[in-house]
């Protein structure tokens, strides 16, 4: 008989210490097996052969494969669950699929290499960038590089290099907008050796897949998004983190990791050369960067000859300016028209979805909110329905205001449903979509990538996603449609995401391709924020900002620590936040604790939030907080990238 301590992937399992199972086979540390798991099975791998205990233990129901999970992930797994202190069940359910519940005999399926893109010669600026990270000692870089300067090539050279080592790559992308584009890149260099894996697959494709990486011993070329971290892919020679300044690389549950300290984790384990990529890099991470002295590697020119940019700023308090429709200026319009009949795209850019961001009643003031939450239901015009994009809350909209029963109901502050409306009105022969977390899966971004890619599609309408990495040939148009969407958010990283959420969507243009325009509409046309990102200026604003975190103590100059307690009650949330906040004082640690504060959303799923906020200069203060508070009904989130 032989005894075992298992890690089991199950979420629900949240003690650190591992289980102990029995079994008459002998299996090796490492090996993946499915347990008895409470009142069900679940899989888990081999930490430890132990004794046997003085305890009665359940038996292991069978081993999945003859494959063992391999060492360097089960480093990375142990260095993660001290790092981001969680429930080891969740922990673990990141390196080890728990749906992976039955044997399978994996059949690599890599990428298709349909019509592989002609790579054209390299550039000055990129092969000085290539001599520059193959002659350095480091083995960490930060590509600061623009829109169109040509990133992808770098990360497709280092690759090359790798490979030739027999060494494996790993490419981070942070949405799966993104994957198509790279995959089809990768693939054309690389035939038979290249892997998406991200959490768009379906659960058997995406196991399978698992599987695929975890027995195959010749090198691959993974591309995914931040759960790709965790596959069982061997002997990493190069990782690559693309679009570095996303949040989506921060994980929103338990564990909240941020990807970024993970990859580079994961590359030392490895002793793999790690690069980052952007065009706005974090604040934090480019002053890190500097202060520890990783080369910081600039390309400011684009890859095809530089082709010009037209940028115009229109001031939204000037209503002469918008006589034709309310929200999208006549000079906007006059550019959209030209690119219609030159048979080139558009891309209008508005960080907001829906139709109506606020349904009120002109008479009392009343506003229709979501009864869970207390914020604003979103008026979805496609179906007529009400919804809390919060907690899903869906009602149909009033005919009378249930306040004072006035039928004088308006509708504000439109979202990208309803410039898809006006657009459609004032262009009925165009091919017009729309791309945000509103679409259907048949209308998501990556299945039209090849339509959009090749023109098929006259104007884009969307949020965000569409200012993410993108390089669309036929584009010659951005339009913004309001320059401040962001900045109201009471938050410090808020300056921040609207500079690069501008920097990146007037990026599209001027890639090379063709002659561009950009056209950005703005309440406040002077402001240091807006002619920064407009003219490109990464640097000024860096400047800027870095100086107000000092000021006021924000990351870089200190770690972060977000308690959040969430009750049935204001008093309750408000009574536990305090005891929580006499807690940490009697600690007596060198941290600034700022008192207990409802979180920016209050309400949300029908239950009260309160927050409370710690600073410290030694992360291991924090670590130090987590470890002495009590178990109960409270999360945290060690390195939050903002405080909502």
């Amino acid at each position: 008989m032989y005894y075992y301590e298992v890690f089991v992937s199950d979420g629900s399992y949240q003690k650190n210490e591992p289980l102990t199972y029995f079994s008459t086979y002998k299996f090796a540390v490492g090996s993946m097996v499915v347990v008895p798991f409470g009142r069900k099975k679940t899989v888990g791998y081999i930490f430890a052969r132990v004794p046997e205990p003085k305890f009665s233990t359940k038996e292991i129901i069978f081993r999945i494969t003859d494959t063992t999970l391999p060492k360097e992930t089960v480093q990375l797994l142990d260095w993660l669950r001290v790092y981001y202190p969680s429930g080891s069940g969740a922990t673990t359910q990141l390196f080890v699929p728990s749906a992976l519940q039955q044997k399978s005999r994996a059949k690599l399926t890599n990428a298709p290499n349909q019509n592989p893109p002609v790579l054209p010669k390299l550039t000055k600026q990129q092969a000085s960038v290539l001599i520059d990270i193959q002659k350095s000692s480091s083995k960490s870089f930060l590509v600061h590089g623009e829109t169109g300067s040509g990133k992808t090539r770098i990360y497709l050279e280092l690759a090359k290099v790798q490979l030739a080592k027999g060494r494996s790559v790993l490419i981070l992308t942070p949405e799966i907008s993104l994957v198509p584009q790279l995959e089809k890149t990768f693939a054309g260099e690389f035939p038979g050796q290249v892997l998406s894996l991200h959490s768009g697959l379906t659960t058997s494709v995406r196991n399978r897949r698992w599987l695929e990486i975890l027995q195959q011993n010749n090198p691959l070329v993974i591309i995914g998004t931040r759960s790709a971290l965790f596959s069982p892919l061997k002997n990493i020679g190069l990782i690559v983190v693309d679009e570095m300044h996303e949040p989506a690389y921060k994980q929103d549950q338990a564990p909240r990791y941020y990807a970024l300290r993970v990859a580079a984790q994961a590359a030392h384990i490895h002793k793999a050369v790690i690069v980052y990529g952007s065009a706005t890099p974090p604040i934090i991470e480019y002053y890190v960067a500097t202060a520890t002295k990783t080369p910081i590697i600039r390309m400011d020119e684009t890859a095809m000859p530089s082709a010009e940019v037209n940028r115009t700023v229109v001031d939204l308090r000037d209503k002469a300016q918008f006589s034709r429709q309310g929200q999208m200026s006549d000079i906007l319009l006059s550019a959209i028209e030209k690119r219609l009949l030159d048979k080139e795209q558009s891309l209008i850019f508005l960080n907001r979805r829906g139709t109506a961001r606020l349904v009120l009643c002109q008479v009392c003031g009343w506003q229709a909110l979501c009864p869970q939450c207390d914020t604003s239901l979103i008026y979805h015009g496609d179906d007529h329905r009400l919804r809390c994009h919060t907690c899903g809350f869906r009602s149909t909209p009033p005919l009378h205001c249930p306040e004072c029963q006035s039928d004088d109901i308006t509708y504000r502050s439109i979202g990208t449903k309803a410039l898809v409306s006006e657009l459609q009105r004032l262009y009925p022969k165009a091919v017009i979509r729309r791309f945000d977390t509103d679409n259907l899966a048949s209308e998501q971004l990556q299945k039209h990538y090849e339509a959009i890619h090749s023109g098929e599609i006259d104007i884009l309408v969307g949020t965000q996603m569409l200012g993410k990495g993108l390089d669309l040939p036929r584009l010659s148009l951005v339009g913004i449609v309001n320059a401040e969407t962001g900045l109201s958010v009471p938050d410090f990283s808020s300056a921040e995401r609207s500079y690069q959420l501008l920097h990146q969507a007037i990026g599209r243009v001027g890639r090379g391709h063709r002659s561009g325009e950009v056209i950005v509409q703005s309440y406040n046309p002077d402001s240091p924020l807006l002619q920064a990102a407009i003219k490109q200026d990464w640097p000024a604003f860096y400047k800027h900002e870095l100086a107000e975190r000092q000021q006021f103590l924000f990351p870089p100059f200190c770690f972060l620590l977000k308690l959040s307690v969430s009750r049935k009650s204001p008093v309750a949330a408000e009574q536990f936040s305090m005891r929580l906040h006499d807690q940490i004082s009697q600690l007596r640690l060198t941290v600034r604790l700022n008192d207990p504060t409802p979180s920016f959303y209050e309400r949300s799923h029908g239950r009260y939030n309160w927050q409370i906020v710690v600073r410290a200069k030694q992360r291991q203060h924090l670590l130090d907080i987590i470890a002495a508070l009590p178990s109960g009904n409270w999360t945290y989130d060690l390195d939050p990238i903002n405080l909502l």
